[in-house]
């Protein structure tokens, strides 16, 4: 079974840093691609970025543009997401899911919830003003 476990979730100050990881088990070949979500309190969950597991391919949303990172570490089955100059507005629970759809490709589609089949469970980054 495909597994997913975010973690690195944390408090930090404004203009602080963080490191998500995504340590992800059960995929039997490497043609699936990891994606980062988040949800804030009272909003719909959204997109942030995506890397494909065998070529690498990213994809940011204008939410993560600029100032997140994501890349992976394919010997540990990885994904981080470091997360830069953070706001206020970050504030959300974060969680990494994958997709093996035959179609997807991270690039080209982008991180789009409905294309995710397997999520993990979340965790939580509070950044405070």
């Amino acid at each position: 079974d495909v597994q997913l476990q975010a973690s690195g979730g944390g408090l930090v100050q404004a203009g602080g840093s963080l490191r998500l990881s995504c340590a992800a088990n059960g995929f039997t070949s490497d043609a699936y691609t990891i994606g980062w979500f988040r949800q804030a309190p009272g909003k719909e969950r959204e997109g942030v970025s995506c890397i494909g597991r065998r070529d690498g391919s990213t994809y940011y949303t204008d939410s993560g543009k600029g100032r997140f990172t994501i890349s992976s570490d394919n010997a540990k089955n990885t994904v981080y997401l470091q997360m830069n100059s953070l706001k206020p507005e970050d504030t959300a629970v974060y969680y990494c899911a994958a997709t093996a759809r035959s179609y997807y490709y991270c690039s080209g589609y982008g991180p789009s919830e409905h294309e995710y089949d397997y999520w993990g469970q979340g965790t939580q980054v509070t950044v405070s003003s």
